[in-house]
C-alpha cells in the first residue's frame, strides 16, 4: 500500500517528462517549417526586386540598341514564365523559371559587352550595378533558404524528433536547386564585330 502513492507519483513525473518533450518537439517542428517558409518569402521578395529592376534596364538598353529585340523579347517572356511559375509552380519550377531569367539576362550583358556605347551610357551602369546586388543579394537569401531546409530536413528525419514532425503535420521541405543547364557555363564568343 506504501508503494501505490510513490509507483502513482513515478507515473506523474514520467508522464510530464514524456510531454514536456513532446511540447517542445511538436513546437520546433512548427518553428522550423514557419523559418523555412519564411525564408522562402525573403528569396521571392528578392525575386520580385529582380524583376522590378528588368523593364527599366530593358528600355534603357532599348533606347541604345534597339535592333536586339530578340534579347528583350526572351527577358519579357522569361519574366513572364516566372510570375506564372508563382502561381501554380513547385519550388524546383520557380528556380526552372528564375534561371530561365538569368539566362536572358546573361544574353543582355552579352550584348553590353557587344556594344560599347552601352558602357558610357550611365544608365545603364546604374542599373546593371542595382542588378548586380540584387543577385547578390538573392544568392544569400537563397543559401540562407537552404540552410533552413538542411535544418528542418535533418529535424524530420532523426528519431524522435521525426515523431514530433509527423504529429505537427511537418513535412520535408525542397532545396532550392537550379536546372542541369545552369551547371554548363555560359559560351561568350567576342569573335564577331560589333555592328554600327
Amino acid at each position: 500500500m506504501k508503494m501505490l502513492p510513490l509507483v502513482g507519483l513515478v507515473v506523474v513525473v514520467i508522464a510530464l517528462v514524456v510531454g514536456g518533450c513532446v511540447y517542445q518537439g511538436y513546437n520546433q517542428a512548427i518553428t522550423l517549417d514557419e523559418s523555412v517558409k519564411q525564408k522562402w518569402a525573403q528569396v521571392e521578395n528578392q525575386l520580385q526586386r529582380r524583376y522590378d529592376l528588368i523593364p527599366n534596364l530593358v528600355e534603357t538598353v532599348k533606347g541604345v540598341a534597339g535592333q536586339e529585340q530578340k534579347v528583350f523579347l526572351g527577358i519579357a517572356e522569361a519574366r513572364k514564365a516566372y510570375f506564372q511559375s508563382q502561381e501554380t509552380g513547385t519550388v524546383a519550377e520557380r528556380a526552372t523559371a528564375a534561371t530561365g531569367v538569368e539566362r536572358a539576362l546573361s544574353r543582355l550583358l552579352f550584348l553590353q559587352e557587344q556594344y560599347p556605347e552601352l558602357k558610357s551610357n550611365e544608365s545603364f551602369l546604374k542599373l546593371q550595378d542595382e542588378l548586380a546586388g540584387t543577385e547578390n543579394r538573392l544568392s544569400v537569401e537563397r543559401q540562407r533558404y537552404n540552410d533552413s531546409v538542411q535544418t528542418l530536413n535533418t529535424f524530420a528525419r532523426r528519431f524522435p524528433s521525426s515523431v514530433y514532425a509527423r504529429f505537427a503535420g511537418v513535412t520535408p521541405a525542397e532545396y532550392f536547386q537550379p536546372p542541369k543547364a545552369a551547371e554548363e557555363p555560359p559560351k561568350v564568343d567576342f569573335s564577331a564585330p560589333a555592328k554600327t
